[in-house]
């Protein structure tokens, strides 16, 4: 079993990708990044960077203790070694698949991060700052776009690479980035996001997870006085995603569910997301 401290962040959904691809039994732990909680004291012993995703494996290849990871793509890359799966075993693909995670992680995602910081979130709009870096993410998709020329995905074989990269391209229209512009991008985005990879088969997004690794529901309290729910987030609390994070508020105890409608519009990713009990 393994626990993935988590939040509904690309960083956080590149883990989800691939627990659900290979199959792995996980309990998600909720690490609430707009309350502050990633710097609680037991989160620093996993984490000492204070971010998240991180992982606690109960049951390491070794056989030893539990083995915690810290940092995406450290995340991915251990997964991958443990399960033998979306990292080849041939020298020069294994080679490429170190190369474009390693891009996505010192390039694309920090990039694209700043990106959301100056154009949404910063308290004042400084014009250099925005255009700076939606120049440099429109700069980091044409590097992208010009790899996918002739190749399926970033290693030729869907990898680790395509699943660190894929959760900060959803949010491209965000980061002021058209998908028209990098027809090579498009193609790779729709083939991942409608499940099309290269043997894999389309799955559907709920009944293909067991009811053993779906997320266990709470009962509902009901209320007749309480207002019914209502769609998003309040004004000024969207999150990182705004509607897409389908975060409903902060009232009650926190659940993660299974949305159809939510981030992942295909069957690569479960749609893993908090939702409130009301």
């Amino acid at each position: 079993m393994i626990d993935l401290y988590y939040w509904t962040t690309p960083n956080g959904h590149k883990i989800t990708m691939f627990l659900e691809e290979a199959g792995l039994a996980y309990r998600i732990k909720p690490i609430n990044i707009g309350k502050g909680e990633q710097f609680a004291p037991d989160f620093l012993k996993i984490s000492p960077n204070n971010r998240m995703p991180a992982i606690v494996d109960h049951a390491p290849a070794d056989g030893g203790a539990p083995v915690s990871v810290f940092e995406s793509g450290a995340i991915l890359l251990y997964l991958a070694e443990k399960t033998g799966r979306f990292i080849s075993p041939d020298l020069r693909k294994r080679v490429a698949t170190l190369e474009w995670l390693f891009w996505q992680m010192g390039g694309l995602g920090p990039m694209a991060g700043q990106n959301h910081h100056f154009s949404a979130y910063a308290p004042e709009k400084i014009p250099y700052a925005i255009d700076r870096y939606v120049k440099e993410t429109s700069r980091l998709y044409g590097v992208l776009d010009r790899r996918l020329a002739g190749r399926d995905f970033l290693a030729d074989d869907y990898s680790i690479a395509d699943m660190a990269a894929y959760p900060w391209i959803v949010p491209h229209q965000r980061q002021g980035q058209s998908l028209d512009d990098f027809p090579n991008v498009k193609r790779w985005f729709a083939a991942i996001g409608g499940g099309r990879r290269r043997g894999a088969p389309m799955r559907s997004p709920i009944r293909s997870i067991p009811p053993s690794r779906r997320c266990r529901r709470r009962p509902r309290k009901s209320c007749s006085a309480r207002p019914p729910p209502t769609r998003g987030v309040e004004p000024g609390k969207a999150g990182r995603f705004g509607r897409a994070r389908r975060v409903r508020g902060l009232i009650g105890g926190l659940k993660c569910g299974i949305d159809r409608r939510d981030w992942f519009r295909g069957g690569v990713a479960r749609r893993f997301v908090f939702r409130v009990v009301r």
